[in-house]
């Protein structure tokens, strides 16, 4: 044996990584620091601390242990952030529930996870009622009052107590453990399948750890950082910014539901230095009515994930103030797993080929140990040609664990050694990502391969369009051309024929939409644009006048 070989791991050098030691550590740094906002409501660190101790002791009384889940159907409030370390503190799984699902789908969620605890807000009462009544199981059901909630005052209470009369009685002096392997599971995240059930991600400590930390190395966040929650904490955890901001030793400040002059509001009471959110949340600051808006005038970064913010967008971002950074990534992936890392001389750029540049997904995050751009079927690297396609792939410590009772899936998920994301793309010169579609939305018309995508980023240009998405519609010539679905800015008009002129300038012409229709366009909880909702529309249409 090598005398290096001959030195053992043992408690002094080697340590479970897990996010609850960020909280510990905030709290001994910042005890008196404001770690969590919530409208007139401040809490320190000192006293996130104590509450998430109380809240892990009283789970424990309940008797939660090792593996068992506990639901939360809460928005951007206080209890959301103290259940990301309450919960795994009692060494429970913390899945939290997207609270724009309906009755269903959540019930199916609550029955798969086999939870046994459930804190409910009262603006979901009646929801998470009809969902539990089709549960098979006892469910412990905590409510969880809020006096941010504009309907406080006539609170359905559905639970057997309400929150902060339950940890009231906890142990602020709860020794909580460090799980004995950071593979142990820490959170559990549905994802928002568009057919068939949702699939259950189970994240790991140890890629919890890590990932709160590569947030921070991507965006070079300053300690004691102020954070907005435009993002919904039920998404991968608020992309585990949750943890990130305790490992920063920054202050939470929360929102219950994203409203434009609310967020610009918020920015500027609080002097907010970083929020996250996809392309939706930025075209809502974007087209927020002129007397509303404010610029900046201390530095604002956000974090935005997509499969392609639109230049328009980066771009309208830059003229209020705010810098951009594009990351990219899966619910598999802890949220953020690539980002587009920003090269010397990007700066001195235009403003429209420095937008160009950044709505590409880029490289590597910090701490993931790659991303490539892979043939599925040799599993070999494409060429840097920005042409040749392929899909993007992941592998490292900020890949889930699998999805939960479903190993069909995680093995296809996992083939070759690569986590699939079904997101094609090119590799340009540079080594950067390129996503060109989703498999499923690359539209085939003559033979001719057409990016949805790159249809899009041509309508977000014009200056009548709010929102845009391409789908395939069915054609008994081409078999498929490209149907544009779009949503107008306020005050503004144009027509489907102006539309498609517009695109003739700028689009080769068998990519140009075949029909425009201005609608209402289905979108997510996460605001992502439901696509597989506008390709039946689409398949309907066509039907209804083939007949």
């Amino acid at each position: 044996m090598s005398a290096y070989d001959a030195l053992e791991r043992n408690p002094a050098n080697f340590v479970a990584l897990s996010p609850l030691r960020y909280l510990e550590r905030a709290a001994y740094i910042y005890p008196d620091q404001d770690a969590i906002i919530h409208g007139s409501r401040r809490i320190s660190w000192r006293d996130t601390y104590r509450r998430c101790r109380q809240f892990a002791h009283q789970l424990e009384q309940l008797g939660i242990g090792k593996n068992d889940t506990v639901s939360v159907l809460l928005p951007n409030i206080p209890a959301m952030i103290e259940a990301h370390f309450a919960v795994p503190m009692a060494g429970a799984v913390l899945n939290t529930l997207n609270t724009r699902l309906d009755a269903k789908t959540l019930g199916f969620m609550l029955e798969h996870a086999e939870t046994k605890v459930l804190l409910v807000d009262p603006e979901f009462a009646a929801l998470a009622q009809e969902a539990v009544d089709l549960v098979s199981h006892e469910i412990y059901i905590i409510d969880v009052a809020d006096s941010e909630y504009e309907h406080h005052a006539i609170t359905a209470r559905i639970g057997q107590i309400e929150y902060e009369d339950w940890i009231a009685t906890g142990d602020e002096n709860y020794e909580w453990h460090l799980p004995q392997d950071e593979w142990d599971a820490i959170s559990l995240n549905y994802t928002s399948g568009t057919t068939g059930n949702p699939k259950g991600v189970v994240y790991h400590h140890r890629g919890a750890y890590i990932n709160a930390a590569s947030n921070i190395i991507a965006c070079g966040m300053t300690p004691r950082a102020k954070y907005l929650w435009t993002l919904p904490l039920f998404h991968c955890n608020g992309w585990c910014f949750a943890w990130t901001i305790a490992a920063n030793g920054g202050t939470n400040i929360c929102l219950r539901k994203v409203d434009s002059a609310l967020v610009y509001q918020l920015i500027e009471l609080h002097k907010v230095d970083y929020f996250c959110g996809a392309p939706i949340v930025l075209s809502m600051l974007i087209n927020t009515p002129k007397h509303q808006q404010i610029r900046f005038k201390h530095h604002v970064e956000v974090m935005v994930a997509g499969a392609a913010p639109p230049a328009a967008i980066i771009e309208g971002m830059h003229h209020i103030g705010i810098q951009v950074n594009h990351v990219y990534g899966l619910t598999e992936t802890y949220g953020p797993s690539a980002l587009c890392a920003s090269q010397a001389g990007w700066s001195e750029l235009s403003i429209q080929e420095q937008a160009q540049l950044h709505s590409r997904q880029g490289v590597p995050y910090p701490l993931q140990d790659g991303m490539r751009v892979l043939d599925p079927e040799t599993m070999q690297p494409v060429p840097n040609d920005g042409t040749t396609m392929g899909e993007i792939m992941f592998r490292g410590n900020i890949v889930m664990k699998g999805y939960l009772k479903n190993p069909q899936a995680t093995a296809e998920a996992f083939k070759g050694g690569w986590f699939h994301t079904g997101d094609l793309a090119v590799c340009q010169p540079d080594g950067y990502a390129k996503i060109m579609d989703r498999s499923k939305d690359i539209i085939i018309s003559g033979g001719e391969n057409i990016s949805s995508l790159e249809v899009e980023d041509v309508l977000y240009t014009h200056p009548a369009i709010m929102t845009a998405a391409v789908v395939a519609k069915p054609d008994l010539r081409w078999q498929e051309v490209p149907c544009a679905y779009i949503e107008l800015k306020p005050e503004t008009t144009t027509t489907p024929e102006e539309v498609i002129e517009f695109c003739q300038k700028h689009l080769a012409r068998f990519k140009v939409p075949k029909e425009v229709i201005i609608t209402e366009i289905p979108k997510t909880s996460t605001g992502k644009l439901q696509k597989f909702i506008l390709r039946e529309w689409a398949q309907r249409n066509f039907d209804a006048t083939a007949q």
